[in-house]
């Protein structure tokens, strides 16, 4: 006989603003993998500012997940009319359902909105609460007659979880920094010994670059929660802004969202500043995650832009100014966030990344099938070459 005999009743809404943030929240902290990313206050910020809602092809959908009227699972997910800001790509897929008449939009995606950090998506209290709400919201799916319905970036229980509920598997590559020295594996001391730990090449390339940046007379400024003033968040967002339009692209999120994390989140955020002759040039944002009132554990890089062009600047601002940091403060790990294999040469090592997906139709199912397994043949290569060209320097 089951433990808890009592039924499960899964409710649907699409206000954040009607969810019990503390609830929320509370059951995100029991998570071995929370993320700031997946907190009350970081959702309804999407979706309050206009970032993330049906105008711009992102429809909120909150998951609940209840038995005897107490809460045991819960999830945001989101109805999709495009594949933008995921980070998983599947454009081939939409297009192979187009050339045969189907319609793969709308979907619906498990996943932050813009967001491709590895983290908890299905909160539950435990992995049968986990399991039977991914199995809910699959039959919900085909209910509403989605083509598919995708789980990004998912925390080790909740890839579990999809393996159970015989969902596809998909493998990717990011570049994780760990505070922790390859000889003995205890926190670096300073930045000086995480360089000593390198190998001479890469430990000379970098001392070369932050001298460019010395002397092109750029300097930093760190602040941290609510030291960053509107005026910074200001400049900040000036510098995200121009990132994307650089790129041909509005930026995703918006001014008001930031204003938002501000408010409501300001203890998540690190801002780094550069300047030049006194005038800001150019800055990069981080996420930070850790216990409330406690010191941050993991730092996420997330958003950079510069309104001036200085050789080596990217790196500056991006790597070595927050790793610099997160030695000082002893955070555990710093997230360089998605691809990138230039990051290897600042020490941030190839971690598997995994994604879990249900297609609603049984032979474009079978047809992805064969193909996750020969990407996934490439991914495991991939990242047994990368493990091979370690930055660290080589001991006996």
């Amino acid at each position: 006989m089951p433990s808890n005999p009592l039924p499960w009743e899964l409710h649907i809404g699409g206000d954040a603003g009607e969810l019990d943030a503390a609830a929320w929240d509370a059951l995100l902290a029991a998570q071995p993998q929370p993320t700031p990313f997946m907190r009350h206050a970081y959702l309804a910020a999407l979706q309050a500012s206009g970032s993330a809602t049906p105008r711009t092809g992102w429809v909120p959908v909150y998951a609940l997940l209840r038995q005897g009227g107490a809460l045991r699972a819960a999830c945001a997910l989101y109805l999709k009319s495009h594949s933008r800001g995921e980070y998983v790509f599947d454009w081939a897929w939409a297009d192979a359902y187009a050339r045969h008449g189907l319609a793969y939009y709308p979907k619906a995606v498990l996943a932050v909105p813009f967001t491709p950090v590895p983290g908890t998506r299905l909160l539950a209290t435990d992995d049968a609460a986990r399991l039977t709400l991914l199995q809910a919201l699959i039959e919900w799916a085909g209910d509403q007659e989605l083509s598919s319905l995708h789980l990004l970036f998912g925390a080790p229980q909740d890839v579990a979880a999809a393996r159970a509920a015989g969902l596809l598997l998909r493998h990717t590559v990011q570049f994780h920094w760990h505070n922790a020295h390859p000889d003995h594996g205890a926190p670096f001391s300073d930045f000086e010994e995480f360089l000593s730990s390198l190998a001479q090449d890469k430990r000379k390339k970098i001392r070369q670059e932050r001298r460019r940046v010395q002397a092109a007379g750029v300097g930093f400024r760190a602040l941290h929660g609510r030291a960053i003033g509107a005026a910074d968040w200001d400049f900040f967002y000036r510098c995200y802004e121009r990132t994307y339009l650089e790129h041909g692209n509005a930026p995703y999120l918006t001014r008001d969202f930031f204003a938002r994390m501000a408010e409501h989140m300001p203890e998540a955020w690190l801002l780094f500043i550069a300047e030049r002759g006194g005038r800001p040039i150019a800055s990069s944002l981080i996420g930070l995650e850790g216990p409330p009132g406690g010191a941050p554990r993991v730092a996420y890089g997330r958003y950079w832009g510069a309104l001036e062009r200085v050789d080596c600047l990217h790196f500056e601002a991006c790597y070595y100014q927050p790793l610099q940091w997160c030695i000082a403060q002893g955070v555990q790990r710093f997230e360089g966030g998605a691809q990138g294999e230039h990051k290897m040469a600042r020490a941030l090592l190839p971690v598997q990344a995994t994604s879990a997906h249900w297609l609603a139709h049984p032979a474009f199912a079978d047809a992805v099938e064969r193909y996750l397994e020969r990407e996934g043949a490439g991914v495991e290569h991939y990242l047994q070459e990368l493990h091979a060209r370690s930055p660290f320097r080589r001991t006996g």
